[in-house]
């Protein structure tokens, strides 16, 4: 982070600058945008780990609502039969079009996130969707990336991972 301060006789220059920066800061980053798209796009993690992973970064208690979990490595009861995989970050106001940016900036660096494909059942666009988008990845394995507001309003940001094979064409 920079600051770019102007001085003048009477001080006002450095505090307008500084609250001037702190304003565009805050615009353009937030905990919970930056915790998924540093920790939600990485296998392997279990959901203790992907909670002290994005603590680490953003502080603990973390500033929004996370769910995640993996069934292929715990039991994930009551969780749908479509996904083995789920990293979902909720968090208060309309943040969509950040968290699009965000996203789709992290998604096109190495190691690029998958090919875009079409969207197969269950997933559909619905009220408040800013972004729906599913790739295939390596294995014959398939990430839905789903960016929205909700009443609230909250923003959530959700990947599944589904299990091999679905949501492939034949």
């Amino acid at each position: 982070m920079s600051l770019n301060l102007r001085f003048a006789s009477d001080g006002a220059g450095i505090v307008a600058g500084i609250v001037a920066s702190s304003v565009a800061l805050a615009a353009t980053a937030h905990p919970a945008i930056d915790a998924f798209t540093a920790y939600c796009f990485k296998a392997g993690q279990t959901p203790a780990q992907a909670h002290a992973n994005m603590a680490d970064l953003v502080g603990d208690p973390l500033p929004f609502t996370l769910t995640f979990w993996d069934k292929t490595l715990e039991p994930a009861p009551n969780t749908p039969a479509y996904a083995e995989r789920r990293c979902e970050v909720v968090f208060d106001g309309d943040h969509a079009a950040d968290a699009v940016t965000k996203v789709q900036a992290k998604m096109a660096k190495p190691p690029v996130f998958g090919t875009s494909i079409p969207l197969t059942p269950p997933f559909a666009a619905n009220d408040g969707t800013a972004y729906l988008d599913a790739r295939e990845l390596l294995r014959k394995r398939v990430a839905v990336v789903h960016i929205g507001t909700r009443k609230g309003p909250e923003t959530f940001i959700r990947v599944d991972r589904l299990p091999p094979g679905m949501g492939l064409s034949e």
